[in-house]
């Protein structure tokens, strides 16, 4: 098992600081990059301006009410880019709306998780995402494709 490249898409500083510490505190260490919303989601993945020499994530952990370029609109492109669209998107945030995880799968999502209000429940669901996509699910083994 490796360890995974995970790019966190959050406005939130203290959401963005919880996963990061959630992942770093987790059995096997994952490397996480961050930005703030879903403008500087893309120029990170497509390795643009400040981001050319970003990390391909093996995983996102996409927020959906961020400012500028909200998670749905970052989700859409990230799966209608032929270079993106196998790059895992798991949308963990505050909403627990019905349309929103509608939307959500409509635009490929992976999966949708509700982000828990509870700091141990918060850090036990972050890294049960982890869990999942290093033990158990099988990410492609070229990180370009």
């Amino acid at each position: 098992m490796r360890s995974l490249q995970i790019l966190v898409v959050d406005d939130d500083d203290a959401d963005a600081l919880m996963i990061s510490e959630a992942l770093e505190n987790a059995d096997t260490h994952a490397s996480v990059d961050r930005v703030a919303d879903g403008r500087e989601a893309l120029d990170y993945l497509r390795r643009e301006g400040a981001y050319a020499q970003a990390n391909r994530p093996d995983l996102i952990l996409l927020d959906l009410n961020m400012p500028r370029m909200d998670g749905r609109e970052t989700l859409a492109a990230i799966k209608t880019d032929d270079r993106l669209k196998a790059i895992p998107v798991v949308i963990l945030t505050t909403s627990g709306a019905a349309p929103d995880i509608v939307a959500s799968y409509q635009h490929r999502a992976n999966a949708y998780v509700t982000k828990p209000f509870g700091l141990d429940e918060f850090e036990t669901t972050v890294r049960q995402i982890n869990r999942f996509y290093r033990e158990i699910a099988t990410l492609p083994a070229d990180r370009e494709a």
